[in-house]
C-alpha cells in the first residue's frame, strides 16, 4: 500500500502526518498509542516513516526502535508509565480525550 492510500484511507491531514512522525520519533511513545490516536498499524508508521525520512537517517532510526522496550507496549514494564509526550497538553486538536 502506497503513502497516498494510507493517508487517504485514514484522512490524515499534514498536521497529523506531523503528529505521527513526532510520535514516531519519541522513544517513549509506543506505536500502540500511535495505532489508538491516528488507527496506524506498525507497518504503516514505518512505511510512512521511510518516506519522510533520508534513507540513511531512517536506518538510523529503524535501528533505534527495533526491539526497543519503550516502543512496544509488550515489551514495556510497569515503570515507564502511560504515553504522554511533555508537549501534549499544548497541542490542539488532538484527538486523544483528555480526562
Amino acid at each position: 500500500m502506497s503513502i497516498k492510500e494510507i493517508l487517504q484511507r485514514r484522512q490524515l491531514t499534514d498536521r497529523d502526518l506531523n503528529r505521527v512522525v513526532e510520535m514516531a520519533w519519541e522513544d517513549r511513545t509506543p506505536f500502540e498509542a500511535i495505532e489508538a490516536q491516528f488507527g496506524l498499524t506498525e507497518a504503516e508508521v514505518i512505511r510512512i516513516m521511510k518516506h519522510q525520512m533520508r534513507l540513511r537517517n531512517w536506518k538510523k532510526w529503524r535501528a533505534r526502535v527495533q526491539g526497543r522496550a519503550t516502543k512496544h507496549r509488550k515489551l514495556r514494564g510497569h515503570k515507564t508509565g502511560r504515553f504522554k509526550a511533555s508537549r501534549q497538553k499544548h497541542i490542539s486538536l488532538n484527538k486523544i480525550p483528555k480526562r
